[in-house]
């Protein structure tokens, strides 16, 4: 098939009624039937996550695609999700991406030239002693580079399983790319911080506490972060607590360390979901991670007063890339026999990033 080069969404999307590209959105499900997978993420926006067939985070989702049948998903997610999903389906199987300035700024903190220079220095430091691990929220080439050099992914639900299974392998790891995750897994198996250095890709060099022999580390993390849940701070936490002393506070470990120790609980978007799900009717709760979940699930339990940790909070912002123009735009192209934004991941990343997957699946079982 034609595939468009990327271009700029055609204004008439942009001046099209809300009722023409919901029916327009309606009328492509219908066309394609069981051969269109819409997959949506916990952080898309309301008006497409209506459209969305299976929803979760960006693993699960992943997953579910490559146990459909379905000839064509168009991920409502972001680059990295589609590029995960590309590498665990057939490929009689087309992923789209509806925009592809949907990126996430976390994963494009490291990049595959940063972490090919970065593990060079610190073998030179460390020798044969490192083995690397990286979020599932990374690009496609940094879980092949992790792959290659024996490492594996993980997700925010088993990053406690993931980090003593490297920490089995070999002396050292390395923990890419949201230094904040990996600070709070780590401190959750009892690694002192002080056996924590963070690795600065820009100036290529190692961050470590004064006092702090090379030998004493542990854990290197990767100087990257979530751009909305480093937002969070333990000023807001007081400040809440303060007023509505009821109130349960629970984050995201992609929080910094020092939120999420003065959190009442934190952990994955899973375990957010599910503890709310499980609360008593008429408790308070103050959510410290992305406002479209956090708006869904006060309008999904309206017997439990729930907000969000900062009330100031923006959505995502190129999660909200994924638009209803976008959508449409894309599935009137699919129609057309257009594959607008195909994502194809190429085989030599793929072979590699899926033994990091592979590598995680088995020791999570």
């Amino acid at each position: 098939m034609e595939l468009v080069k990327p271009t700029i969404l055609p204004e008439h999307y942009r001046t099209m009624s809300t009722e023409e590209k919901v029916s327009r959105i309606h009328q492509a499900k219908a066309f394609f039937g069981n051969e269109l997978l819409i997959p949506g993420h916990h952080y898309q926006r309301e008006d497409v996550i209506q459209f969305a067939d299976v929803t979760g985070d960006s693993l699960q989702l992943a997953q579910l695609c490559a146990k459909s049948d379905a000839a064509f998903i168009v991920f409502c997610g972001v680059h990295f999700m589609a590029e995960t999903a590309d590498m665990l389906t057939s490929p009689s199987q087309t992923v789209l991406l509806p925009d592809l300035a949907a990126g996430c700024s976390m994963a494009d903190m490291a990049t595959h030239a940063q972490t090919k220079r970065a593990w060079k220095s610190l073998t030179e430091m460390y020798g044969n002693t490192l083995v690397p691990l990286t979020y599932v929220n990374s690009t496609a080439a940094i879980k092949a580079f992790c792959g290659e050099h024996g490492g594996a992914c993980l997700t925010s639900s088993n990053a406690k399983e993931m980090v003593s299974w490297a920490l089995h392998q070999k002396e050292r790891l390395l923990f890419l790319p949201d230094q904040h995750l990996g600070r709070n897994t780590a401190a959750e198996l009892g690694i002192p911080l002080e056996q924590m250095a963070v690795w600065c890709p820009h100036k290529n060099e190692l961050e470590r506490a004064d006092g702090i022999n090379l030998d004493e580390i542990r854990i290197i993390l990767w100087k990257g972060h979530c751009s909305v849940h480093e937002k969070f701070t333990v000023s807001q936490i007081n400040e809440k607590r303060a007023q509505f002393p009821d109130t349960n506070i629970i984050v995201h470990p992609e929080c910094s360390y020092e939120v999420v120790q003065a959190a009442d609980d934190a952990g994955s978007t899973s375990h957010i979901i599910q503890v709310i799900q499980e609360a008593e009717s008429g408790t308070k709760w103050a959510v410290g991670t992305e406002m479209n979940l956090v708006n869904r699930l006060a309008k999904q339990h309206p017997d439990k007063q729930i907000e969000s940790l900062n009330p100031f909070m923006c959505p995502c912002l190129t999660m909200n890339r994924i638009d209803l123009e976008h959508l449409c735009w894309t599935l009137d192209l699919l129609r057309e026999g257009v594959y607008q934004f195909e994502i194809n991941v190429p085989k030599t990343i793929t072979d590699y990033a899926k033994m990091a997957l592979d590598r995680m699946l088995l020791s999570v079982k």
